[in-house]
């Protein structure tokens, strides 16, 4: 009897949830058939030349972080969550990515950035390299540097950008001008002295070596810009703040000397002088706003620390001067070190920030000639799930107990990770701590200091010119190709020239956007 009780008071409980709009069949019907007449309206595809392209890389943020992001987007505005839209569900092309390593079955963020960046797969830990290249062993480089979409676009003439909320010198932004054979390489102090001997460059030093003029450079990492021990302008009494290289260089000294006289390069390193510049009059910016990664979003402090869509917002203002276009790295990269650190709240905070600095772009650009593409590198080991009523709060309890040891427990859990609890003998009893703190270490059915990433495919959204190219499941070094197409940059530009279909370098055929629409019309009448 009491089963049936429970049972009786729960399913009310949960009908009442329900919005009384989404009771009438008739809601669910006309919001289907307005989704039906927006696809329908797709097959007029658009295949203009892409004068612009961004790319928005959200570290870590697999299928589960993108949902629970948008749920946790609707909450903040007090709504039940479920159903809210983020800016990146309105993009009409939706694909899948297989993130493999060449070496690796779950792969790490070098590797996969060298793939969506250079358009070639490579071994783990390494950077716009090859998988030719083994990790760690700097003799195996020479003669195997990838290059990626970003140099492409400047050998076009297009100006280039890179906006990030980890250091600068991390494993995303690097692929796109570094060749390394370890990730870890930021400065000349993390390289072993063999390494050094045999003529390996840190990737500090290759970010102003190799591709000299990048217009918009943003992010964390001053600390590896600096001779040793330089005190941080920002944390003078910090000792693990202090600089690092042992070359005695000053890097932003090198960059600003290496600028033209007649353009106008500023260096900043805090929100308050960013806001302050003239961007009419910048034509080279470099922002580094903390000495390694920058504060999660939940931690920031919006006096001096611009937030990840302030950032873009800046970047497009300087590179949209440019009448041949621009390419723009923006990297959410702190969703991955939120779930490293079994912190769900902070991941999902910043997977929300990087979905306001998407809208924030689409404000500012026209799909017309702009392509936006927004993508993971990889997935982890996050979930959520318990049968948690609508509108649960993405933070809290599942509405039952384990059946095991009669325990609560949150929606959100890892695999693995830091969140592992016992307490004399027995999982911890969630009840009796915090689980809705910023810091809070969500449970994790394996013990590690740090939780992994995941293996499954990761999501790919697109739209503007030739978006429809990304579509079904693809491997992720296929994503910078589709750019350079639809830029007419790169190798494969014969369909720019012409209106027939071209042969491209690897042999396969490449269809101009004249001959595509042409075809089209045939088809259709």
């Amino acid at each position: 009897m009491r089963v049936l009780l429970f049972a009786f008071l729960i399913e009310v409980s949960l009908s009442s949830l329900v919005p009384e709009k989404e009771k009438n069949p008739r809601f669910w019907r006309e919001q289907a058939q307005e989704t039906l007449r927006r696809a329908l309206s797709l097959q007029e595809l658009n295949t203009n030349v892409a004068k612009n392209v961004i790319l928005f890389l959200g570290d870590g943020m697999g299928v589960p972080t993108v949902t629970a992001a948008r749920i946790l987007k609707g909450q903040l505005s007090n709504n039940n969550g479920e159903e809210t839209v983020l800016e990146m569900d309105r993009f009409p092309f939706v694909a899948l990515s297989k993130t493999y390593n060449t070496n690796a079955q779950v792969p790490d963020s070098a590797g996969t950035a060298t793939a969506y960046l250079c358009g070639v797969k490579a071994n783990e830990g390494t950077l716009g390299v090859s998988a030719a290249v083994t990790r760690s062993q700097c003799n195996t480089t020479a003669g195997n540097e990838v290059t990626s979409i970003l140099k492409w676009a400047k050998a076009a003439g297009k100006s280039v950008g890179i906006v990030t909320t980890t250091r600068v010198n991390h494993a995303t932004p690097s692929a796109a001008y570094a060749h390394s054979a370890d990730r870890d390489w930021y400065s000349d102090n993390e390289m072993p002295p063999e390494a050094i001997q045999q003529g390996c460059k840190d990737i500090a030093h290759q970010l102003f070596e190799n591709i000299p003029d990048i217009e918009v450079i943003m992010g964390g990492g001053r600390k590896y810009m600096f001779p040793k021990n330089t005190s941080d302008v920002e944390y003078p009494n910090e000792e693990k703040f202090r600089g690092t290289r042992l070359d005695g260089r000053n890097l932003i000294e090198a960059w600003r000397k290496t600028k033209p006289k007649d353009k106008n390069a500023f260096y900043v390193w805090n929100r308050t002088e960013l806001m302050k510049l003239d961007l009419n009059k910048v034509d080279y910016l470099m922002g580094l706003f903390e000495p390694i990664d920058l504060v999660y979003e939940l931690n920031r402090n919006n006096e001096t620390d611009p937030s990840l869509t302030e950032m873009v917002e800046v970047a497009l203002k300087i590179l949209q001067k440019n009448p041949l276009g621009f390419f723009l790295l923006v990297e959410g990269g702190r969703i991955d070190h939120g779930h490293h650190e079994g912190k769900a709240k902070q991941a999902l905070h910043e997977a929300v920030e990087m979905d306001r600095a998407i809208g924030r772009a689409d404000i500012m650009t026209s799909s017309e000639d702009t392509l936006t593409v927004v993508t993971a590198d990889h997935s982890h080991v996050f979930t959520f799930g318990g049968y948690t009523p609508r509108g649960n709060p993405i933070f809290g309890l599942a509405p039952m107990q384990s059946d095991v040891d009669k325990k609560p427990f949150t929606s959100i859990l890892y695999g693995n990770g830091p969140g592992y609890r016992v307490i004399d003998g027995e999982r911890e009893n969630v009840s009796t701590v915090n689980f809705t703190d910023a810091n809070y270490q969500a449970q994790s059915a394996v013990p590690m200091r740090m939780e992994t990433h995941g293996g499954e495919d990761v999501a790919i959204f697109a739209k503007g010119p030739m978006a429809h190219l990304l579509h079904g499941v693809h491997e992720q070094n296929y994503i910078p190709h589709v750019m350079a197409y639809a830029a007419c940059i790169g190798e494969n530009t014969g369909h720019c020239r012409s209106g027939a279909p071209t042969r491209s370098p690897s042999g396969l055929f490449a269809v101009t956007p004249m001959f595509f629409s042409l075809a089209l019309l045939r088809l259709l009448f």
